[in-house]
């Protein structure tokens, strides 16, 4: 039997019991018809997990922000998915930290090379009304947190990261793939039907004018003046600095401290021990966790198919393709 034929049979076989394992939970649960409506319409639900016992009036909430700041259509609801970053998730824990009077404070991770500038301001935005809601908010950077990742940083009260940290990356880029003479080599040609002669800029079939580089400098040049501003706002920092320090280059933790970037070298439990000092009392420390999980989450299923085609395709099936605005690091 080959290995393509052995791997499909064991994905099969996880599936059916990914399948059972949802009925079991989703029957027997005590909000079944919660369940119901979430399973049916897509919704996520949150429920909460507490990392450290205190008090449940002054809450102390932990916000995870790893991997690439995509959203990515369906990964919310995908049981292939997998447990990477949800924007969806991270979207509703916030919400729901700006309304439940009970927290009084957030400690966000952040552990991301950065990601879509809409989603990365959706964040952005999220974070200045919990703190406007007077919820203080430390950052405690794992080992990076560049371009978008620190751009959703810039709310913060106080950042840490370690000394390896890698950090800054301040910029945005956006880029494509051209194959025209690929194509050529192999005698591919494209026929293209366009409404405007700009419709189809950023063509990977054919060169970009000088006039379309110049709108898509302009689009880039506009996103990175924001990325600018965030930061001076969000530090309190010269725009004149900022320019000086937003060229694109990586800085470790420590450099980081030193032009002002990040306020302190800690790790995630210096951050949390310095947030319990600022909100007071013995709070409780919760993570908000979402209802729906993943196939590959299922126990045996890592080690049933490691690195099996079904994973490259749940991968390929879930980024998203084209030209997009980035504040992402990539090396």
């Amino acid at each position: 039997m080959s290995k393509r034929i052995t791997a499909s049979i064991i994905a099969a076989s996880i599936l059916v019991i990914a399948i059972a394992f949802q009925s079991i939970n989703f029957f027997f649960s005590n909000d079944f018809s919660e369940n119901s409506q979430s399973m049916f319409s897509g919704n996520q639900q949150l429920s909460e997990k507490v990392i450290e016992d205190g008090s449940a009036s002054n809450r102390i909430v932990r916000v995870n922000i790893e991997g690439t700041i995509m959203n990515t259509p369906g990964s919310n609801t995908n049981p292939f998915s997998g447990s990477g970053y949800q924007h969806e998730h991270v979207m509703k824990q916030l919400d729901k930290i700006k309304k439940d009077s009970s927290i009084g404070g957030v400690l966000l991770y952040v552990n991301s090379p950065g990601g879509g500038v809409y989603e990365s301001a959706e964040i952005h935005d999220k974070l200045k009304e919990i703190k406007k809601a007077d919820k203080p908010i430390y950052v405690s950077m794992g080992s990076m947190a560049a371009s978008g990742g620190y751009y959703i940083s810039t709310p913060a009260d106080r950042i840490f990261a370690s000394n390896e940290t890698f950090t800054g990356s301040l910029g945005v880029i956006m880029e494509n793939i051209n194959y025209q003479e690929l194509a050529n080599e192999y005698g591919v040609k494209f026929n293209t039907f366009k409404s405007g002669k700009y419709k189809d800029i950023m063509s990977p079939t054919r060169e970009m004018t000088e006039e379309e580089r110049e709108i898509i400098q302009n689009l880039v040049d506009e996103s990175y003046e924001q990325f600018v501003d965030v930061i001076a706002e969000g530090r309190d920092m010269p725009e004149d600095k900022v320019y000086d320090l937003a060229d694109g280059r990586i800085y470790s933790g420590k450099q980081a401290v030193e032009n002002g970037l990040v306020d302190e070298i800690g790790f995630r439990e210096d951050a949390l021990k310095a947030l319990k000092k600022e909100v007071g009392g013995n709070p409780q420390v919760i993570e908000f966790k979402s209802s729906i999980g993943s196939l590959f989450d299922l126990p045996l299923a890592e080690s049933l198919v490691p690195n099996s085609e079904i994973r490259y395709i749940e991968k390929l099936i879930s980024e998203r393709k084209g030209p997009t605005m980035m504040y992402l690091y990539s090396e």
